[in-house]
């Protein structure tokens, strides 16, 4: 209960971008609490860094000491998109009168490969309109969209050649080529354009399961892959936000079909464990029985729409999450005044950024 108000507090949570507290009250900045969070979080995606750049070679954690350097320019640059994306928020809210912290940044070290879940802001007071809506919705991903942008044409543009990956692997040398195993970016619209216009053709550039090893390109895809999870038109997220300013009550129609989208590509991942399973045989997880009465039909399945299998597992887990926690409906606000022609614009461009960014099988272990 809130005891200022003699109502309960009511949260309403963003995946990354802000957890929202609609009861009118006013709390001065914990400057300790945000510094700290703030240096926990740049130590884990430090460590998360070190991991991506230090050689199979080493065998001590003292000598991983001297790739350091390379380690903080990684979480140096994913530190500055996370800010980017949280202070486009707060100055966008502070410039409509809407109380806000600073960002809470959240370090994910050892459970999330980059080292942190991003970070929130909590809104104090009630937002006041559409327009005010969708000005502190977009300012978010549009500053983290433009930060990631840089990092992804900067790294093509300077790409070091297949000697960084020979640094970190030196046992490729003696290969005919490079593995495609391990974790396994997915590819997207928009990075598969930039490459195709920034990259030569036949000049040398990392597989998708190797690109981690390149900080500029893999926290811009990182980023990208952010601003796509806070751009899904559902509930409150980012794209929540805008697309119920941009068309008021018909957002939740448009969230509902985002949430069964999501669900049919988590679902394509979780038969492409099955029939991974089925097709090992006695080294699988199933017993016999089961994998010979699935075995027909997951095969129909895998030759019919092979596509289909390439999802990313945790869509399904992101849409029930979404689903039961933070919700596909969008509440309302207290001025419905739509938006004029200018931010209408800027939110049709905020569409098209998540269907460029959107990324079908996002990660995969092979």
């Amino acid at each position: 209960m809130n005891p200022e108000t003699g109502g309960e507090d009511r949260y309403v949570w963003g995946p990354l971008p802000e957890m929202v507290d609609l009861a009118p009250r006013r709390y001065p900045q914990r400057y300790p609490r945000h510094i700290l969070l703030f240096l926990l979080t740049w130590a884990s995606t430090t460590l998360a860094g070190l991991v991506f750049v230090t050689p199979d070679t080493v065998g001590s954690y003292g000598d991983m000491v001297a790739y350091l350097p390379q380690a903080f320019l990684f979480s140096t640059l994913l530190m500055f998109f996370l800010s980017a994306h949280e202070f486009g928020h707060y100055f966008a809210a502070r410039a409509h009168g809407v109380a806000t912290t600073l960002p809470f940044y959240i370090p994910l070290p050892f459970l999330s490969p980059f080292g942190t879940m991003g970070a929130v802001i909590r809104i104090r007071s009630s937002i006041p309109s559409r327009r005010a809506l969708f000005d502190i919705g977009v300012a978010g991903p549009l500053s983290g969209f433009v930060v990631a942008l840089a990092y992804l044409v900067i790294g093509m543009l300077s790409r070091p050649g297949i000697e960084t990956i020979y640094a970190i692997h030196p046992a490729y040398r003696t290969l005919s080529g490079i593995p495609d195993a391990g974790m396994r970016f997915g590819n997207f619209a928009l990075f598969a354009g930039l490459r195709a216009l920034l990259v030569p053709r036949g000049a040398f550039f990392p597989p998708m399961n190797e690109l981690y090893h390149y900080p500029l390109l893999a926290v811009g895809w990182f980023g990208m892959l952010v601003t796509a999870l806070n751009m899904l038109p559902l509930g409150q997220l980012d794209g929540g936000h805008i697309v119920y300013s941009m068309f008021g009550r018909r957002q939740e129609v448009i969230a509902r079909w985002a949430y069964r989208v999501l669900l049919v590509i988590g679902l394509g991942a979780i038969v492409s464990m099955l029939w991974a399973d089925v097709q090992a045989g006695a080294d699988g997880l199933l017993p016999a029985s089961i994998q010979n009465v699935l075995a027909p039909v997951l095969g129909a399945i895998a030759r019919a729409v092979p596509w289909w299998l390439d999802g990313f597992p945790g869509w399904i887990l992101w849409a029930l999450l979404v689903r039961f926690i933070i919700k596909l409906k969008h509440p309302p606000v207290g001025d419905d005044t739509p938006l004029d022609r200018r931010r209408m614009a800027i939110g049709w461009l905020s569409l098209v950024i998540l269907a460029l960014t959107f990324s079908y099988s996002v990660m995969i272990e092979r």
